[in-house]
């Protein structure tokens, strides 16, 4: 009798330790049914180093080769890119227009997205000066080098064009005022149909106004923004864009696709949504810890007052956010997301040309050492490795598919179909290992697993992702391990 007993004991203890350490377990069933279409891709703001003369150093030879081999891996098959002109075609000084004026470094941008097919939304944050805001000067001026760019240097990635960036912000020459954005709308439209097949090849990208903001001054919240160019100018737009600084809690919770409908619902039928930028802030309540290493790190910083930065760019965390981010874009009907931003070498806090406060955002500082002296900014930061994956397999014209498993707020999971090919991407940020149980519609042959661990993130000499697996054949059914605090990506996309 006391055998038994210590044998049944023994089971029980031996059953109670293995259901403690057992590991969760996810079912997931990716179907064949479409749920966005032609989605355009993923991507990031690649702004033409507008200021890097004005703060002692263009961006060199060697430099320009290194960008070229990063941003070669991500394969971006969408950016933003945006100008000042008193840094381009306008002098300040003298008033004169010279379309021709400090064209090097943007044409090096603009002639890899033209030989990579990358779509480009290109635009202005703001008029050469900001009395010119209504000025025709200002058109004449902005629609002919965009005909420059386009039409005769054969730059034709461009696609949509941005008129103001953030025109509701107070922050903007418009400061909020919708009337006089719809008129210059209409001028800069107007204009560019003057111009032999330019309107053909580009539409506006607009409204570009913030999401969860609204300007006491102007008469519409940023979803009214959208609603109201829809309503006023559907046939001028080619593309609708917003742009999204969340905090990280408010997209952890789940929540944050209920914001993102806002806007979505209000695109006319027929036309697409992006996140024309979008990165994370941490001003909210429910990420103060996040806010007070922000604020502590900003302290002293030789090159920041962190005015306009985020400081945590350099954590691993942030390359689970992004993705996660990205993942309720795509599942909730939006066409792409450029990421703010890519290289901290594109901006000073208000343009300013102060290389003593820049807007740290990027990915790397390909300026670190000439600039400022720290040779290390130039390095890859973390989110570089789950972002630059998004941007690869996710190739332009992929179909999202629908994912369907149990709501858990840690975890999202974002399927799709390219040319016959599948890419599954999911991210954990929650404290417990998953086995994700997934059915898949077909076979992935020769299928690649990375994964994003803060201890495993294979790279090869460059710094660039390398598979963890590699000559995969996957089944319908198959069992991938989503570790605490990760990202994996199966894909058979081929290189």
């Amino acid at each position: 009798m006391k055998k038994i007993l210590y044998l049944t004991v023994l089971l029980l203890f031996s059953f109670v330790c293995s259901a403690k350490t057992a590991k969760k377990e996810l079912d997931v069933c990716i179907t064949s049914e479409i749920i966005n279409a032609g989605y355009i891709g993923n991507g990031a703001e690649w702004d033409p180093y507008d200021e890097a003369e004005a703060w002692g150093s263009a961006i060199s030879d060697e430099d320009w080769e290194t960008l070229f081999k990063r941003v070669s891996f991500m394969k971006m098959p969408y950016v933003r890119c945006m100008i000042n002109s008193p840094y381009r075609y306008f002098d300040a000084a003298t008033g004169t227009y010279d379309k021709k004026r400090n064209i090097k470094s943007i044409s090096k941008l603009l002639d890899y997205c033209t030989k990579n097919k990358v779509t480009v939304i290109f635009g202005e944050y703001n008029p050469p000066k900001w009395s010119m805001m209504q000025d025709d000067k200002w058109v004449d001026m902005s629609v002919d080098y965009l005909n420059f760019l386009v039409n005769e240097l054969g730059f034709s990635c461009i696609k949509y064009f941005v008129i103001f960036n953030e025109p509701d912000g107070y922050w903007s020459s418009t400061d909020g005022n919708y009337g006089i954005w719809k008129e210059m709308a209409y001028k800069f439209t107007a204009k560019m149909k003057s111009y032999p097949g330019l309107f053909e090849k580009v539409k506006l990208a607009a409204p570009d106004v913030v999401v969860d903001y609204k300007n006491k001054k102007s008469a519409y919240d940023a979803p009214g923004w959208v609603k109201q160019a829809g309503s006023d100018m559907d046939s001028l737009i080619g593309i609708y864009d917003v742009h999204a600084y969340p905090g990280q809690a408010e997209v952890r919770s789940g929540k944050y696709p209920t914001e993102l409908q806002k806007y979505k619902k209000q695109v006319p039928a027929g036309k697409k949504i992006v996140l024309g930028e979008a990165g994370y802030k941490y001003w909210r309540t429910a990420d103060s810890v996040l806010m007070k290493e922000y604020n502590r790190r900003v302290k002293g910083h030789p090159y920041t007052t962190g005015a306009d930065c985020n400081m945590l760019v350099y954590d691993y965390f942030y390359g689970l956010d992004m993705p996660l981010l990205c993942m309720d874009v795509m599942n909730n009907g939006y066409s792409g997301m450029a990421v703010w931003m890519l290289d901290d070498a594109m901006h000073s806090n208000g343009d300013a040309g102060k290389p003593t406060d820049i807007k740290i955002w990027g990915m790397w500082n390909t300026l670190g050492k000439e600039v400022f002296g720290k040779a290390e900014e130039e390095n890859i930061r973390p989110w570089y490795y789950s972002w630059s994956l998004m941007c690869r397999y996710f190739p332009s014209g992929s179909d999202i598919l629908k994912c369907s498993y149990a709501i858990n707020n840690d975890v999202r999971i974002i399927a799709a179909k390219s040319k016959g090919k599948i890419t599954i991407a999911a991210v954990n940020v929650g404290k417990t290992d998953l086995a994700l149980n997934i059915k898949i519609p077909t076979y992935m042959t020769g299928s690649k697993l990375y994964v994003y661990q803060e201890n495993n993130k294979p790279t090869d000499s460059d710094g660039l992702p390398i598979p963890a697996e590699k000559n995969m054949n996957i089944k319908t059914k198959y069992t991938l391990e989503l570790k605490a605090n990760s990202f994996v990506m199966l894909t058979n996309i081929t290189d």
